[in-house]
């Protein structure tokens, strides 16, 4: 478990408190992804990793694609993403598997 937390700091990565019980929120740069936690954690809490995805003051926004072009979506906000935007959310979702896996 040590190692884990060493290699999520050392990717800029952390953990967010919130109060949920079934998932933990890890956060970089404004981009964050809910893992859930497993009910048997072993040596291991960490379960699956959903998709990353931007924080906004209406919560979470979605990357999604229409055509050729990104946007974060969320209910009742849109927002198109920029093309830095887009590498440092798949950076983030690379780091943060490497990290847990």
């Amino acid at each position: 478990m040590t190692a884990v937390l060493e290699k999520l700091a050392a990717a800029g990565i952390q953990l967010i408190p919130a109060d949920v019980t079934s998932h933990f929120i890890f956060e970089r740069d404004g981009f964050v992804a809910f893992v859930e936690r497993r009910a048997e954690p072993e040596e291991n809490p960490f379960g699956n990793i959903g998709a990353p995805g931007l924080m906004t003051e209406r919560g979470f926004a979605a990357l999604i694609w229409r055509g050729d072009q990104a946007f974060f979506v969320a209910k009742g906000f849109e927002q198109p993403a920029s093309g830095e935007q887009v590498t440092k959310i798949r950076s983030f979702a690379t780091d943060l598997a490497a990290a847990l896996n």
